[in-house]
């Protein structure tokens, strides 16, 4: 019998492309000496994704799916795809838009077999296929989350990924609420090795990803390995306090030389300065309370609603 390796790949609204990516899984791994698992996990798509994976899974043998409750996020569905591979020697994550290219694999699961227990795959170019302003955010994401969190990610770093068994069943064993895998892959250690890659163009649709779903993932990531904002915070306070003692000199001189100090606009520029600065001081603190908040409740990181897989879900 074959060693099993899973292949999870989340799905939202990707009716069109989920096809096309098992027809191009099963042209690579054809002559595999493994045997292969595509598990599908619909994150609450509102097209015809749930009606595509099941005419699929009747039809190949390979094909299996959970289905979300509701959209919870992408790494919540990339989670619960590696919580029902347990049994598995091996399992890559990928997208389901065919960015990420399944040429790779057969490359990943031989650098696996050197002795690598995760291989990841990162562009080291920006990605030619999305927009100017899509290439600035992605490498400001990185460059922030680097310099203010513990774990350190490559430029471009993706979830296209092979993890040995005993990183899954490390990743299995988290259940923290607020998923950032990207970092906590990073953060389980082990042996890694990256791979550079170029992304492929979108087969059908627009990403998921919106300016705002990417602000919400940069500070996702940045507050989820380090409290280094926090210590920015209070860096910054104690910047613009010593700063606001420059005054003083200025106020002395001007009683003795008896000329008025300068009137409304600096004192409303002042105010209105330092107003924000404690507003984004509080909402660093505020994120960090909400984390607490959500944590402490022990909600499940996701709720299937079905799935053809024999799966027992956490609660």
């Amino acid at each position: 019998m074959k060693p099993l390796i899973a292949i999870v790949v989340p799905a939202y609204n990707e009716m069109k492309n989920i096809p096309a990516l098992v027809e191009k899984l099963d042209e690579v791994l054809e002559n595999s000496k493994y045997e292969f698992r595509y598990v599908f996990v619909d994150d609450g798509s509102k097209d015809g994704t749930a009606f595509t994976l099941k005419a699929l899974a009747e039809k190949h043998r390979k094909v299996f799916y959970i289905l979300l409750s509701r959209n919870f996020g992408k790494d919540e569905a990339l989670k619960a795809g590696v919580d029902a591979c347990h049994d598995a020697v091996a399992v890559i994550t990928m997208d389901a838009d065919l960015q990420h290219p399944p040429r790779l694999i057969p490359e990943m699961i031989a650098n696996w077999e050197e002795g690598n227990d995760i291989v990841y795959a990162y562009r080291k170019e920006a990605n030619p296929h999305t927009s100017f302003a899509h290439k600035i955010y992605s490498k400001w994401f990185y460059k922030l989350a680097n310099m203010l969190s513990e774990v350190q990610l490559e430029q471009g770093i993706s979830d296209f990924r092979l993890m040995d068994k005993k990183v899954v069943d490390n990743l299995i064993s988290i259940e923290e609420s607020g998923l950032f895998l990207r970092g906590l892959v990073k953060w389980v250690g082990y042996e890694q090795k990256g791979i550079e890659y170029m992304p492929d163009e979108r087969f059908s649709g627009d990403t998921a990803y919106s300016k705002i779903a990417l602000l919400k993932l940069a500070i996702k990531g940045m507050t989820a390995f380090s409290v280094k904002p926090l210590y920015l915070a209070v860096f910054l306070g104690f910047f613009f306090s010593l700063a606001s003692l420059l005054y003083i000199p200025y106020v002395i001189i001007s009683l003795i030389m008896k000329f008025s100090v300068s009137g409304w606009p600096s004192i409303i520029c002042t105010i209105v300065f330092l107003g924000g600065l404690q507003l984004i001081i509080l909402g660093i603190i505020g994120i960090y309370i909400g984390k607490i908040f959500i944590e402490v409740k022990g909600r499940p990181q996701y709720i299937i609603k079905t799935s053809n897989l024999d799966i027992q879900q956490k609660l």
